[in-house]
């Protein structure tokens, strides 16, 4: 059975880490930094650095795409951000969500990702790393495809060309 994944973040523990985190580097406080962090934590889905820039110029005008970069490469360096390249090489970023492990379905018409987690795939890779006397230390499942609502509009468009 898969299930379409939504997290819960802890957001106070994240920012603790972070603030944490910033101080072994000796990085000082920073208000558009902070909004940034606070903002990203949120989210609940895959997001570019662009697409990101865009949410939050309309909200901080003025704030720089070099500072939206530079937050999320630290976010990724301390543990609360992840960084993944799918389809076309556009770079998406999203909170980690601790001991939350998912998969992922990607649309290569329209870009949606679906987040999923199944047990039984989890079960098949744990017993043939085991069989193979392989240990897992990380593993990330990427299935391309087309999702429902470009299904449906492809068979309207195919219909509509008869």
């Amino acid at each position: 059975m898969i299930m379409k994944m939504k997290f819960k973040i802890n957001k106070k523990d994240d920012l603790k880490l972070f603030d944490k985190f910033a101080r072994k580097l000796n990085l000082k406080s920073s208000r558009k930094r902070d909004f940034i962090i606070d903002y990203f934590l949120t989210l609940n889905k895959h997001i570019s650095i662009e697409e990101l820039y865009n949410q939050i110029k309309t909200k901080i005008p003025g704030i720089g795409y070099s500072t939206i970069y530079r937050t999320l490469r630290l976010l990724v360096l301390c543990g609360l951000a992840t960084a993944r390249q799918f389809e076309k090489g556009i770079t998406r970023y999203e909170p980690v969500h601790i001991k939350k492990h998912h998969d992922h379905f990607i649309c290569t018409r329209c870009g949606q990702i679906i987040e999923f987690h199944n047990r039984t795939i989890e079960k098949i890779q744990n017993n043939l790393a085991h069989k193979y006397h392989f240990l897992i230390q990380n593993h990330k499942l990427e299935i391309y495809g087309i999702c429902q609502k470009c299904k449906k509009k492809g068979r309207r468009q195919w219909r509509a060309s008869i």
